[in-house]
């Protein structure tokens, strides 16, 4: 986003600020982009406010015509970036990490730089500040020249991708030991669990956005609402409309969605053995919101799956998971001594496994947040006769 506003502030200022429209057709293009996106226009909208929130970005409308909500960049006021370092940085945020002659070539439009020379020099510069804004990565095998990366965000650094971290390792003892951890866990926690997140969604907007996203894709068709816990997610479904059905595989969580949701379905099953609906050929739509946080990448995989083969035709799986490389245990959770082991999933072995499984990716988004960021990916089945 913010690479977009740098460049079209430059290369077409009679269309800048940039509405939401504009933005998003900048950053969909199929030219320039390394990698091509497709963001949608909530995507966008979000990207938008966190920029804003960082004061790399401002919203401003037209004192004339129709006052229509505008985007600008106001990054390189903040940054204090003079014309030749805006339009490397412009250049990197759009397409990635290069080497200092494809730069050259790439600004071009932006500013003019003598020679390659002239690029090397800047980019060196830029490195050597006190907050440095870009880094030359090591050489790759077979590669002539090093390339530079901007170092905004969540930039690659160099030395390449941190060390794998090994999140098969909670399976050491076997599947079966792991699940008993779990059901000792939420046996000992669910009823203050229930208590504590209760009104959780109340203070997560975006989770009651895509809930009701899935309601409307379901199209009325029955949801199943997988590893359900107390059954916050199943209410909210239901409040929305939709013909759900919560289920869990700990008793104790069961016990008591029932006790706090009355009036709702829940049944016991294991996310890996759920059948399809009793009166339909499959699924609306299937949530596991935040019921995969103990598994591994690779069960993960196997599940989604599982769990994509039981959905109806343009049925959707969703799923909420927490975002990144990790594994830990806790020993201690809501004031109660447990033994859980918690694992973070990087959001493109989740998006394959979505499209190993048959499904369109059709959303993605990652929710940055202060202790852990949170992933939601919302895949469909095709139709089997697709019309043209």
């Amino acid at each position: 986003m913010l690479g977009c506003l740098l460049e079209k502030e430059v290369t077409v200022p009679a269309s800048y600020p940039m509405t939401l429209n504009a933005l998003r057709t900048a950053c969909n293009q199929s030219s320039s982009r390394e990698p091509v996106v497709d963001y949608d226009e909530r995507t966008v909208l979000d990207a938008v406010r966190s920029l804003k929130e960082k004061d790399l970005a401002r919203v401003t409308w037209m004192d004339y015509g129709k006052r229509t909500l505008k985007y600008a960049q106001i990054a390189s006021e903040g940054l204090g970036l003079g014309d030749d370092e805006r339009a490397l940085l412009t250049v990197l945020l759009l397409r990635g990490p290069q080497a200092a002659g494809e730069l050259k070539t790439r600004s071009e439009r932006i500013f003019h730089f003598a020679d390659r020379q002239e690029v090397e020099a800047r980019l060196e510069a830029m490195a050597q500040l006190e907050v440095p804004l870009v880094e030359l990565l090591p050489k790759r095998a077979g590669q002539q020249d090093g390339r530079w990366v901007h170092l905004l965000g969540d930039a690659v650094r160099p030395g390449g991708p941190e060390p794998e971290v090994d999140r098969e390792v909670i399976l050491a003892h076997g599947a079966s030991e792991r699940d008993e951890q779990i059901l000792a866990t939420y046996a000992a926690v669910a009823e203050v669990y229930g208590e504590e997140y209760q009104d959780r969604l109340d203070e997560r907007p975006i989770e009651r956005w895509l809930l009701d996203r899935v309601v409307d894709l379901a199209g009325g068709r029955p949801i199943a609402d997988v590893g359900c816990g107390t059954g916050v997610a199943t209410a909210y479904l239901a409040r929305a409309g939709a013909d759900v059905i919560g289920y869990d595989f700990s008793p104790a969580m069961l016990e008591t969605a029932r006790r706090m949701h009355p009036g709702l379905a829940f049944e016991a099953a294991d996310l890996r053995r759920l059948l399809r609906p009793p009166a339909a050929s499959g699924w609306g739509a299937v949530t596991a919101w935040y019921s995969l946080v103990h598994y591994t990448p690779s069960e993960v995989a196997s599940q989604v799956a599982y769990l994509a083969n039981l959905i109806d035709e343009e049925g959707v799986l969703a799923l909420a998971l927490n975002a990144g490389a990790a594994v830990s245990t806790s020993s201690t959770w809501l004031g109660r001594e447990v033994d859980t082991p918690w694992v973070r999933h990087d959001p493109r072995q989740v998006r394959d496994a979505i499209v190993a499984a048959g499904l369109v990716e059709i959303e993605t988004y990652i929710e940055h947040g202060d202790d852990v960021d949170h992933l939601f990916v919302l895949g469909q089945r095709p139709a089997s006769n697709p019309s043209t």
